[in-house]
Parts: C-alpha cells; structure tokens; sequence
C-alpha cells in the first residue's frame, strides 16, 4: 500500500476490497454500509458501476446488481439513467448516526470487546512498529494531523482515525496497514459515536499527543499501551451507550399502546 496515499484514499480501497470466495449479495451490502457508517462514503458520493465493483470486490456482477437492490430499498443509494447517471449515495450526514447506533444495538457485548481486542492488536503492534521505524519527516506528518491549525474539520474521529493510520503505514508492514485500515473501517466507524462526544474526542486526541511523545523517544513500549488505552476507553464509551440505548427502547416499547 502507498505510503503516498491519504487516508481517506487508503479507508475508500478498503471498502472495495476483494471479499474472496464466498462473498454473497448480503456482504457487499454491509461492505457499502460499513463504508458510510465509517463516513467513507458520503451522501451524494458516486459508487463505481456494476461490473466495476463486481470486479473489485471478487464477485459476480449478478450478486453487486442484488446488493444495490437492496440498498435501494433501503434508501441508502440511488439510480439514475443517462451520461451524468450512476448510482450514488442517499444518505443525509444526520441519518449516519441513526445506523451506527442500530449497528450498536444489534451488537452484543461480548463481539463488542472482541473487535475492540482485534483492533487494539493491530493498532497497538503498528505503534509499537512505528516506534522503532519513524523518521523526523514521518513524525513531523503525524504533528501535522494533530496540530489544530492544520487538523482537517471532518465528521467526529476525523483526527484520531488519521493518526492512527498514518501511524499504521509507518509500521512499514504493508500487510499489518492493510488489516489497520480494514478494522479501522469496522470498528472505527463505531468509535466515531463516542468521538461526538466532545469530552471523549479531546481525551483521544490527548493520548494520540503522548503517543506522538512515545514515538519521539522510541518508547514503543509506552506507545502500545496508549494506544491499548484509547481502545479500551472507547470500548466502555460504547458499552455504556448500548445500556442507554437499551433503557431508551424499553421505555418506548412501555409507553407504546398494547394491541388489543
């Protein structure tokens, strides 16, 4: 993978990964919604044509034609006729929210920890990989993510998310990279609801500036256990809002009128 990639260039691959083997209509439907939970894919955002994304994703173009059906029955794409047509992105930014938090929901704690663990593995031994491989020019990059005066103004987690695969490429493992950003897709989308918590964004990117200092000093130590930190943190954040969640719903479902 390119070093010379942005981010966004690097998380937009992911989302047109090859599924393998076994990929069926249902998967490249989650793959196009994990790629705009993780607001990858935008609203208004052109999806490649049929064929184009049959190929990239290793399917036949029969099962991409049947994911798009049922996006559009959802009402997450849509379909136009003519030079300027396509398919594209029907997703308002304020509906992103509503899908993370039934994505949240569906979830049990149990494969809520497990994915933070997955994640915090790759993540961490990337920081641990970077520590001992960064350079001046590559440290002064991840300065850069995180100075307010260069920092981007993306969705929630823009900051966090940036870093964090930055410092994935300087591992210098493309394979450890490519499987950061695959999670970062999954699992970071996620994390971008605790990020809309301003309190918990500002303690993210706190600890994203001790790890910068721990890359400083070649601490890998000290920079795998950070980055153990924000996942941990995070892994709580989004626990405690599936309780909220869950209280939320019961109250609903007490105060909805019984069928007689």
């Amino acid at each position: 993978m390119s070093r010379d990639s942005s981010p966004h260039q690097r998380q937009l691959s992911s989302v047109f990964a090859s599924l393998g083997d076994e990929g069926r209509a249902k998967r490249v439907e989650d793959r196009i919604v994990s790629g705009i939970t993780a607001g990858i894919l935008l609203d208004g955002d052109r999806l490649p044509s049929e064929a184009e994304m049959a190929s990239a994703l290793g399917v036949a173009t029969m099962t991409a034609r049947e994911a798009l059906i049922a996006l559009r029955t959802r009402g997450l794409v849509k379909t136009t006729r003519g030079r300027e047509g396509g398919t594209f992105i029907t997703l308002p930014q304020g509906d992103r929210a509503s899908l993370l938090h039934e994505r949240l929901t569906a979830m049990s704690r149990v494969e809520l920890r497990d994915l933070g663990i997955h994640y915090v593995a790759i993540a961490a031994t990337a920081a641990e990989l970077a520590a001992k491989a960064a350079d001046d020019q590559d440290l002064e990059i991840l300065r850069r993510i995180l100075d307010p005066k260069t920092a981007g103004n993306g969705s929630p987690g823009t900051i966090v998310g940036d870093f964090l695969l930055e410092m994935a490429a300087l591992s210098q493992s493309a394979r450890l990279t490519r499987e950061h950003v695959r999670l970062h897709t999954d699992f970071g989308s996620l994390l971008s609801l605790a990020h809309a918590d301003d309190t918990f964004d500002a303690k993210a990117i706190a600890l994203c500036d001790e790890i910068l200092g721990a890359l400083v000093t070649a601490d890998s130590a000290k920079a795998r256990s950070l980055v153990g930190d924000y996942v941990g943190a995070g892994v709580a954040w989004l626990i405690a809002a599936q309780a909220e969640n869950a209280t939320k719903n019961n109250q609903s479902n007490k105060l909805r009128p019984s069928a007689t």
